[in-house]
């Protein structure tokens, strides 16, 4: 552990904060809107930091998007077709987790490219349009391999955002 990370972590800024109600309502319709399109069942999830334990023991945002996406039960789905995208904010990390009925149906290069586009829409100055977009791209890539004819009656996982920590 770093003290830079170290001191990331302590002194993050809230979830509450960094995403006020508009932009969770936001997001929230943007995964209703997308699940419209495909088969697939869409989750976002953000962490403001990570405990101490976990930055003692060197738990990476991968890590820790591993257990999120466990936690929630992201692959909870009829399909197996759960995708998670989980932000720590401490580590400004985005990552893009699958469920195994998407295994080897996207290649990870194009999961990678929504989280670019993700990081640098974030960066700029219309953060929640860089949301809704990275949703669009996931529900895109989901079109492909589980189209709405194969959509399930429940929807499997909340569209709302779901706050960690």
């Amino acid at each position: 552990m770093t003290i830079q990370r170290l001191c990331r972590h302590l002194f993050s800024p809230s979830v509450r904060r960094a995403f006020p109600p508009a932009t969770l309502q936001a997001i929230t319709e943007a995964i209703a809107a997308g699940e419209q399109r495909h088969g697939g069942q869409v989750m976002f999830a953000v962490e403001a930091d990570l405990p101490l334990h976990a930055l003692w023991h060197k738990v990476t945002p991968r890590q820790a998007a591993e257990h999120a996406f466990a936690r929630l039960r992201t692959w909870d789905t009829v399909h197996n077709n759960g995708v998670l995208i989980y932000l720590l904010l401490a580590d400004h990390a985005i990552e893009i987790l699958v469920d195994r009925g998407l295994q080897g149906r996207v290649a990870p290069e194009q999961w990678q490219r929504v989280c670019t586009h993700l990081r640098e829409g974030l960066r700029g100055s219309q953060p929640v349009a860089a949301l809704r977009d990275a949703i669009d791209e996931v529900s895109t890539l989901l079109e492909g391999h589980f189209p709405a004819s194969a959509r399930s009656d429940q929807d499997g996982l909340p569209d709302t955002p779901q706050i960690l920590g």
